[in-house]
């Protein structure tokens, strides 16, 4: 059964930096596409980001910018830097393996305050 746990949530103050990562256990992560999501409470899960086992990457108009993915294949892990933070921002942050099959994280609280 994979497994993906993501930390280095918490709380922070607008315009502060935050990095997410998102480690994996699967055998062959290097070929897996990952993917980041958010969700803030009473809304629907939001994507942010994606990056390809090649690194191509892209994000969502709301974070362009701000945020930028990256991978380590050696450590199965998928990073998501933060920077310039807003309270609008503050969600619970998943990590996705889009497979096929998907695996989601238990996700990781950021809390941005003004």
């Amino acid at each position: 059964q994979v497994q993906l746990v993501e930390s280095g949530g918490g709380l922070v103050q607008a315009g502060g930096s935050l990095k997410l990562s998102c480690a994996a256990s699967i055998r062959v992560f290097s070929i897996n596409t990952m993917a980041w999501y958010r969700q803030a409470p009473g809304k629907q899960r939001e994507w942010l980001a994606v990056i390809s086992s090649g690194g191509t990457t892209n994000y969502a108009d709301s974070v362009r910018g701000r945020f930028t993915i990256s991978r380590d294949n050696a450590k199965n892990t998928v990073y998501l830097q933060m920077n310039s933070l807003k309270p609008e921002d503050t969600a619970v942050y998943y990590c996705k393996l889009l497979g096929p099959p998907e695996y989601w994280g238990r996700g990781t609280q950021v809390t941005v305050s003004s």
